[in-house]
This record gives structure tokens, C-alpha cells and sequence, in this order.
């Protein structure tokens, strides 16, 4: 009987290897409440920006309408730095946590994640940007989250299953800001921060609390 659970224990030490080997799993809790907390910062400043407009009669049409106004570049232009700070404050947390897991940052199952989660990304920017020339500027928002939703389910059998929940639930959003247009920052808000921050906080208390 013992050897019979040694054979077992050494079967599932085989598996455990085997699934490390397979999957990223330096993905930090951390990068995720950080992504969190740009993508708010973001929201916040799109916010007091249109905020601001609209006290010099600025006319929401415009900005949902109307393609190539000066608002509507610079909330792109926002929408880009929010995104790549964002991208910078994840590696910086998840380069940490490889270092603690003595686990390479670059290697076989990084590049699996990385490649399967930049395809629907790509696509969904080539989407944006189509809706963008034919003026559907309210557009933006839902497909933004349903792309990256795609994007984060697509990955997920590289890393922590837990993601795809995340991504579920960002798809979720998507749709249901499909027949919400004019509350994109809102839905966009919920999407990339309080869900970031939200899967982050639990993937730190369930994998790096200790």
C-alpha cells in the first residue's frame, strides 16, 4: 500500500512538472491590480476631459459620431499611453515574481501565451481602427473589450486558468455595451480597472499571499 502511494505521489510530481513546464505561471497578482489602477487613472482623466467639454458645449455626437475631431485623437492618444502604461507596470510586477519563482520570464510557455493572446488583439486593433474610419466612435469601447476578452481566454491554457474567467467576463461587458453606446467609459472602466484590480487582489491572496 505505501509503495502504491509512493508510485502516486511520484506521478503527480511528474504532472505538477510537467504543467509548470507548460504554462507561465509568473503572472503576479500585483500586475494585474497595477494595470487596474492605470486603466482607472485613464478613465478618471477621459472623464474630467469630457467633462470639460461639455461645459464649453461640447456635444456627445461628436465624440461618438463624428470621425477625426481633436477630442476624439486625444482620447486615442490617452487610450494608447493608459494601455502602454499599463503594459510596463504588468512586466515590471510579473519580471519580479519570475525572479522569486526562479522561473524564466522568456522561455517556451511565455512565448505560447504571448503569441495566442497578440492574435485577437491584432485583429481587435485592425477592428478599432476600421470602425474609427467609417465613424462609429461608440463602437470603440465594447470592442475593445470583447477583443480582449477573446484574447484573454485564447491564452489562458498558457497560464493560470483563472484568466479566463476574467476574460468571460470582460466579453460579458462587451455585450452588454453593445446596446449601451453611450456609456462606453463606464463599461470600459469596470472592464480594465475594477476587474483587473479585482482578479489581481484574488490571484495574489490564492498564489503569492504566502
Amino acid at each position: 500500500m505505501e509503495e502504491r502511494n509512493s508510485h502516486l505521489d511520484t506521478l503527480n510530481d511528474i504532472r505538477q512538472m510537467m504543467e509548470r513546464s507548460s504554462r507561465f505561471i509568473s503572472l503576479s497578482g500585483l500586475s494585474g491590480i497595477g494595470a487596474g489602477f492605470c486603466a482607472l487613472g485613464g478613465a478618471f482623466f477621459t472623464w474630467r476631459m469630457i467633462e470639460s467639454e461639455k461645459a464649453r458645449g461640447f456635444n456627445y455626437r461628436q465624440l461618438v459620431f463624428e470621425t477625426g475631431s481633436e477630442l476624439q485623437q486625444t482620447l486615442l492618444l490617452t487610450g494608447a499611453l493608459t494601455f502602454s502604461a499599463a503594459l510596463l507596470v504588468a512586466f515590471v510586477f510579473t519580471y519580479i515574481r519570475s525572479v522569486k519563482t526562479n522561473t524564466p520570464i522568456w522561455g517556451a510557455s511565455s512565448k505560447r501565451l504571448l503569441w495566442n493572446t497578440m492574435i485577437p488583439l491584432l485583429v481587435g486593433g485592425v477592428f478599432v481602427i476600421r470602425i474609427l474610419q467609417w465613424g462609429y466612435g461608440g463602437m470603440i469601447a465594447p470592442a475593445c473589450l470583447l477583443f480582449y476578452g477573446l484574447a484573454l481566454i485564447n491564452g489562458s491554457k498558457y497560464t493560470l486558468s483563472e484568466i479566463r474567467w476574467l476574460g468571460f467576463s470582460e466579453i460579458l461587458l462587451g455585450i452588454i455595451n453593445l446596446w449601451m453606446i453611450g456609456y462606453g467609459l463606464v463599461f470600459w472602466t469596470i472592464g480594465f480597472g475594477l476587474l483587473h484590480i479585482l482578479y489581481g487582489a484574488i490571484m495574489w491572496w490564492k498564489y503569492e499571499r504566502a
